[in-house]
Order: structure tokens, then sequence, then C-alpha cells
């Protein structure tokens, strides 16, 4: 569950009701929100570089429409979104003491009926509606990034990391620049496909709630991280909120926590900078544009753990890593969930327990023995940046961010 403050305020005043409206009042209230969204869409007419917002998979994903309905979804051979293992991973989700579990999370093996290609995120709701957002994300995002990935990815899909010197340790290897900004451009126009999405729909209201996502795809030895959540350790977070005209600052019992908030309402305050939906706050700073890193997965590494921020509250990095690294691949994120809720419990004993998830994605689907503990000591710590962690067990070595031309340039002109 993400961290926002819930206060009760009116935001301007109530757009005039259409003639349509007034007519048969008590009639569906559904056909006239569609009626409303075709008005709005053919008002808006797609330029020749905008994002579809609809577009069929090419023919390596035939039959996977990003709209599918949720039944189709769930019944696909190797989608994971429950609690339990396959042979590649395990992912585990416990509801908190905080109301609805606004956690979702997925494990995707052959993602799209691509082979050896995997996806796995963690979805963190917050506001009135953040469960069903987390959830809505969590069936979508994965089709339409598969759709973006194929029309810019291309042929460079193979060639996605070359060696920038032969002395230099494969895990630190960096990705073909080509390559990697075509990669960074498919997260870049998913996220704001879903965001738009989000938008459009009459399921639920997505106003004053959102999700934060932290998903990845491997493709071989490729892996590639998209993070749409926190980045409160980047100065220029805060100075693109203030231009936007945006507040920030902590609660007095937690100033340490960053915040963010409407020009002129002590409203919503949500403790992070990037989400999909909370188009309260989308003219004011808050941004769906991912953070995108590449790491090439060497012999060292063993395993990816991605979690969200119910865990990262009470565990360390290092007490994930040595838990993980030493206990059965298949019950591996089961164990961290209890982990945390216990950590919960004895730090924490009168705050109320956050939703708990955690997905594992191993990379040798053999191995399932127990593990020392002390062999995890000199794995990748999880970035800084991210509320919604990552880990890599890679030793010695940390997940690289390279520069970003396209994530820079975005993100300073971006409102």
């Amino acid at each position: 569950m993400g961290s926002c403050v819930s206060v009760t305020v009116e935001i301007g005043p109530r757009a005039p009701i259409s003639d349509d409206e007034n007519e048969n009042s008590g009639g569906n209230r559904n056909e006239k929100r569609r009626r409303r969204r075709r008005r709005t869409q053919s008002q808006i007419q797609p330029q020749p570089h905008s994002i579809p917002v609809h577009r069929r998979f090419p023919s390596s994903s035939a039959g996977f429409d990003y709209r599918m309905d949720e039944e189709s979804l769930h019944i696909i051979p190797g989608r994971l979104f429950l609690n339990g293992s396959s042979r590649f991973g395990s992912l585990y989700c416990k509801q908190g003491r905080k109301g609805y579990n606004q956690d979702a999370m997925l494990l995707w093996e052959n993602v799209c009926s691509k082979e050896d290609t995997f996806f796995c995120g963690v979805f963190d709701g917050h506001g009135p509606h953040g469960h069903k957002v987390s959830k809505k994300v969590r069936d979508s995002f994965p089709l339409i990034l598969m759709a973006e990935w194929d029309f810019h990815v291309g042929n460079n899909k193979d060639r996605l990391c070359s060696s920038s010197g032969a002395e230099e340790k494969p895990n630190q290897e960096r990705p073909n620049t080509a390559a990697f900004a075509a990669v960074t451009e498919s997260y870049v126009r998913a996220c704001k496909v879903m965001d738009n999405e989000l938008r459009m729909q009459d399921e639920f209201d997505s106003f004053c709630s959102g999700t934060t996502a932290v998903t990845l795809v491997r493709k071989g030895q490729h892996l590639v991280i998209g993070n749409v959540g926190d980045s409160r350790a980047v100065l220029w977070e805060a100075e693109r909120i203030r231009l936007s005209k945006g507040r920030i600052f902590g609660l007095p019992h937690e100033p340490e926590v960053a915040r963010v908030w409407l020009p002129n309402i002590d409203s919503p305050g949500l403790a992070m900078s990037r989400a999909f939906g909370d188009y309260c706050l989308k003219d004011f700073g808050l941004i769906s544009l991912p953070h995108v890193s590449y790491h090439h997965i060497s012999d060292k590494d063993e395993f990816v753990v991605l979690a969200t921020d119910g865990i990262w509250d009470v565990l360390s990095n290092r007490e994930v890593l040595g838990i993980v690294g030493s206990v059965p691949q298949s019950c591996a994120a089961r164990i961290v969930v209890d982990s945390a809720v216990h950590a919960w419990r004895t730090k924490f004993p009168a705050a109320k327990i956050d939703d708990c998830s955690v997905v594992c994605l191993f990379f040798d689907s053999d191995s399932d023995q127990c593990k020392s503990p002390s062999a995890a000591e000199d794995m990748v710590m999880m970035d800084e940046q991210s509320e919604v962690g990552t880990i890599l067990s890679a030793t010695n070595t940390m997940v690289n961010s390279w520069p970003n031309p396209i994530n820079e340039t975005r993100n300073q002109h971006h409102r």
C-alpha cells in the first residue's frame, strides 16, 4: 500500500451537466460515460508521432491485446499472479492491516509467447481505488510493453549488450547504445500508453488513486529494469515538482519523508515523485516516466528480487539477500514475507502492518539447494532510489544505471 495522506477536499467547481445527462437522468450511467469518452477521443486527433491508444500486437505476439479480459489473462500458462512458485521463481503476497490489499505482483514465463523471455513486476497501489489501479497495471502493462518492445527494439534485441573492454567482467558490460535507447523508448512509450489508458477507462476513478511499479524483462542474459516509483534521492525530481508549482514537505511526525502536495491545498501528500494515475498531481510535477536500467547476467548472478515497501520498511537489503540466498527457491518469497511480518510486529508493535509482496526470479532453474546466509554478504544492494526495490545477486557489482539522454531530456521537460 503506497503512502499518501487522505484528505477530503473539493478540487475546483464541478463541470456543468450536459444536455445528454439532463435527459433520462436515471438511465445507464455507464453508457453516458462511454459517450463522453468517445466525444473526448474524437476531439483529440493523434499526431503523426503520437502514441497509439490501441494497437494489436505484432505477429510474434499474435492473439494478445492489452484490453484482454481478466479471466482470459489468468488462464495463460506460465503466468503467475497468486502465491506460488515455478521452476524459475516464486512469488508471495500477504495483506496488511491497512484495509484493502493494494499490492499486486506478476511473474510471467515466455511472456506473450516469447521464448526465453520473462516479465516480473510488483505494483504498490495507494488512494481510495489503489487496489484496482495496481491490478489494472499488472494486467495491462506487460502486454503494452511487449507491443512497444516489438515495435522499437526489433532486430536490436539480440545485440542489446556489447562489452566495452576485453578485461571487463561480463556483469559490468554496458548495453549497446542504440539497442538500449530502443529498449528505453519502449518503456517510456509503454508507460505513457498505460497512464493514458488509466485516465480514459471508466471502471474506477484514479484521479486521487494510483500505483507505483517496478518491473523487469529478462531476455536471455539481458535484464532491463523499469521503475515508476519513488526517486527522492535525485535532486532534480524535487526541482521539477517545484517548477510545476507543486510543493514538497514532510509531515511533522515524519519530516524525513518528502511528500508531494497541491499548490494551495495540503493534499494528497504522496510520498513518491512517479506513479501511474494520481491525475490530481500530474500538472504539478508527478510523472509516470520510468527510470530504466540494464544489467548483463553473468555466471555469478543467481537471482533478482522485486518487493514492495512493506518489505523494505523493515528488512535491509542484506537481510533479504541472506534469506533468498539460503532457502529453497520454491519458498524464498514466502519466507521473505513472513520475516517482514515478524519484523513489523517486533520493530513497530503499535503500527499497522503494510501489505507485503515479493517476486523472486532465479537465473538457474536447476538449483534449489539451501545455501549459507554468509554467501549473500557481498551481493548487490538494491537501487537506493527505489522505494519499491530491486536486488540483484551479483558479487561485488552494483546495479548500473548508465547515463540515459532520453530519460534526462524527457524528465527536464515533462509536466
